[in-house]
């Protein structure tokens, strides 16, 4: 699967996390026209990442958030009662969302080498697509409530255990060479984190998705995969 066929797929975009936070809120948000509310919900997490971006989310002050969205105070309130609230909406449903379309995919997969490949190439393809959700989850963790910023340290270790998991499969298999599952998801997940995170560098140096998703596939591969004979394959 290549990035293009994993778009056509599935609906994953802004414009999805959005509707899905409204369905998941809707009891509290005060506007009912569900387009309207995806339309200004994109307009309020743009501008809490282009202020963040510049002066930092705690920072920022719902005058801020009313002059770059250009809707009135009273407008805000009727989304969320606080930005600490906007900033749990937008986190939480994000987080469901990846996690619900990951599990997806690679559960009906039954062999290991053909599931940690498609993990890797679905978490990165995924991080494409929600880029700007990616990078401010990754950047407001320090900003975020007590509750939330144990919701997000739980998260962070359910997507390791994914590959932990999968790695203990295919160790069980023979696949994979018995090494630290859990060490080795951590770096997984710190190889996924840098295609969103450090943007620039991949733009600079014209990397496009499929191929970073190619090199990371081909580099965990090279360290973990068991040849017929019994040692490790490096090519």
């Amino acid at each position: 699967m290549n990035y293009q066929e994993f778009q056509k797929s599935i609906n994953v975009s802004k414009e999805q996390l959005y509707r899905e936070i409204y369905l998941a809120n809707r009891d509290q948000i005060q506007v009912k026209k569900e387009e309207t509310v995806i339309r200004n919900l994109s307009r309020i997490f743009d501008a809490a990442l282009k202020i963040s971006n510049e002066k930092g989310f705690q920072a920022m002050s719902m005058r801020d958030f009313s002059k770059e969205t250009a809707l009135s105070m009273g407008a805000l309130y009727s989304y969320f009662a606080s930005k600490d609230e906007l900033l749990d909406m937008i986190l939480r449903q994000g987080r469901q969302l990846v996690v619900r379309i990951l599990n997806a995919h690679i559960q009906p997969i039954e062999d290991p080498v053909t599931k940690l490949e498609a993990a890797i190439r679905i978490h990165i393809y995924l991080s494409e697509a929600l880029q700007p959700w990616f990078y401010f989850s990754f950047m407001e963790v320090k900003n975020m409530s007590p509750a939330e910023k144990e919701n997000t340290v739980a998260g962070e270790l359910y997507t390791d255990q994914i590959f932990a998991d999968i790695l203990i499969e295919g160790q069980a298999a023979g696949h994979f060479a018995a090494r630290d599952p859990q060490q080795s998801a951590s770096g997984i997940k710190a190889l996924l984190q840098d295609w969103y995170v450090k943007r620039w560098k991949h733009a600079r140096r014209q990397t496009s998705v499929d191929a970073y998703a190619d090199f990371i596939v081909d580099f965990v591969m090279a360290y973990h995969r068991v040849s017929d004979g019994g040692k490790v394959q490096r090519s």
